[in-house]
């Protein structure tokens, strides 16, 4: 089935050059100039991916994310935030909200168009039916992309459950940064590190102190879940 994609984006020029690049991969596209507009037809819509311009006139692509990561229905649609700040903080602040990847203005089209695909590859992953990984309590359901601790569900974002997916059966060997990039994400390039790095922060307090505790930094290399 055809992709459906959100581009948020109040330039009219990067809109329609984003859109053109997205349309020629042959995805279906959908387009907002505000942050209001985009958050209705994310809603309305719930395309397959977000792509968020985190400058908007009437609310601005923080907002946009925060509300979408509350609500049911959009909180596992990715996205992909394009920011013009190339400060290392903001960055940050919007993989904590829980975009699932970044990008900085002026960027490449076709990069951005490699990502959307990566990202969208994940969620199109086959995987055996009724197959299920456990760790203890904690246990992942790989036909629902559902995660429990005993009888709580935690909610986790696609890349956040792909990142604990590729800890836990790799239990006891060191996973580096590249390679979860490149396991995780798809790809990997120079000053990403920082990604997976915040993705492991988030992944940690929501899973708890038992299970936080049981990835393992390895310092200078990547990480480990424990045996």
């Amino acid at each position: 089935m055809t992709k459906t994609v959100l581009i948020v984006e109040d330039e009219t020029d990067i809109l329609h050059l984003i859109e053109w690049h997205l349309k020629a991969e042959g995805y279906t596209v959908l387009t907002a100039r505000s942050g209001i507009k985009g958050l209705d037809q994310a809603t309305e819509q719930c395309p397959d991916l977000i792509v968020l311009d985190l400058m908007l006139p009437g609310m601005d692509g923080l907002e946009i994310c925060k509300a979408l990561k509350r609500n049911p229905k959009t909180e596992n649609i990715p996205i992909i935030m394009l920011t013009a700040k190339g400060e290392e903080v903001d960055r940050i602040v919007g993989l904590e909200l829980g975009a699932d990847d970044y990008m900085v203005k002026p960027f490449s089209p076709r990069e951005l168009t490699l990502r959307v695909r990566a990202i969208l590859r994940r969620f199109d992953k086959e995987m055996p039916e009724g197959a299920k990984v456990q760790y203890k309590d904690l246990s992942i359901d790989l036909d629902s992309y559902r995660v429990w601790i005993e009888n709580t569900e935690i909610t986790l974002t696609v890349t956040e459950f792909n990142l604990l997916l590729e800890l836990l059966q790799n239990r006891g060997r060191v996973r580096t940064r590249d390679q979860l990039l490149d396991r995780v994400w798809g790809y990997q390039f120079d000053g990403y590190a920082r990604t997976v790095d915040t993705h492991i922060r988030r992944l940690r307090q929501k899973l708890g102190e038992e299970y936080a505790e049981a990835i393992e930094t390895v310092r200078g290399i990547g990480y480990r879940f424990k045996e």
